[in-house]
């Protein structure tokens, strides 16, 4: 009975902390928790209504993949954006996701087709009511349904722990319409090489769409100095 009792806490903690982290995760991604700004273990888990083990089993997960610095003796703050990081994480993301495109060429799964296509209208209409946070959640299912259709989901899962340092630059590169309709048409020809099979072009299509942050990535940095780290 003490050992059922025990795994019953220990799933419970479980399941508290990657619920803490994910939602500390997305409030960092969309700097609604600024870089530099400090997180208080216990008003975390006041906030969440859990003691404070699993704030911090999810400010550990957090501090793995370098979005949060956990300092002895000052707490936990917010990493400032790297260029560096960013432009690693695009690196690796380059070579994963064109990999799956290549792939997808090969054989594409009809289900994840089909729903790809209503991914890319329900993109569309989120852009064109200015909603930036739909339309972040429909570019990542995009993204999702090419790695799923193209029968390696396991690709987009090594991407998402690295991901997270573009996402915060798209926060800044992406502040209205004009800017997100363009991104809507790059995944129309990933799409169209996919169908046509057209290995060269599926990748050509996924590399320019991947290195779209890159070009404006010196204005927001110049516009947004406090948030980067030097």
């Amino acid at each position: 009975m003490r050992n059922a009792v025990s795994m019953s806490f220990s799933i419970s903690q479980g399941s508290a902390a990657q619920r803490i982290e994910s939602e500390l995760r997305r409030l960092i991604v969309a700097l609604e928790l600024p870089p530099g700004s400090r997180l208080s273990e216990q008003d975390i888990a006041e906030r969440h209504g859990v003691s404070r083990q699993p704030v911090r089993e999810a400010l550990i997960g957090l501090a793995r993949t370098r979005l949060v610095e956990i300092l002895p003796q000052r707490g936990t703050v917010v990493v400032k954006i790297s260029v560096r990081k960013m432009m690693e994480a695009r690196f690796v993301r380059e070579a994963i996701e064109t990999a799956v495109v290549r792939r997808a060429c090969s054989s594409f799964d009809q289900q994840s087709r089909q729903r790809i296509d209503d991914l890319l209208d329900m993109q569309d209409q989120a852009a064109r009511r200015d909603d930036h946070a739909a339309f972040q959640r429909y570019d990542e299912l995009f993204h999702v349904a090419l790695a799923e259709g193209a029968g390696c989901p396991l690709a987009w899962e090594a991407v998402q722990d690295i991901k997270a340092h573009m996402d915060r630059v798209c926060q800044l590169t992406l502040p209205s319409m004009d800017a997100m309709l363009p991104l809507i048409d790059q995944h129309r020809a990933i799409v169209e090489a996919i169908d046509r099979r057209d290995e060269e072009a599926a990748a050509a299509a996924m590399t320019k769409h991947l290195t779209e942050i890159l070009r404006a990535l010196p204005r927001v940095e110049a516009e947004h100095p406090e948030l980067f780290s030097s």
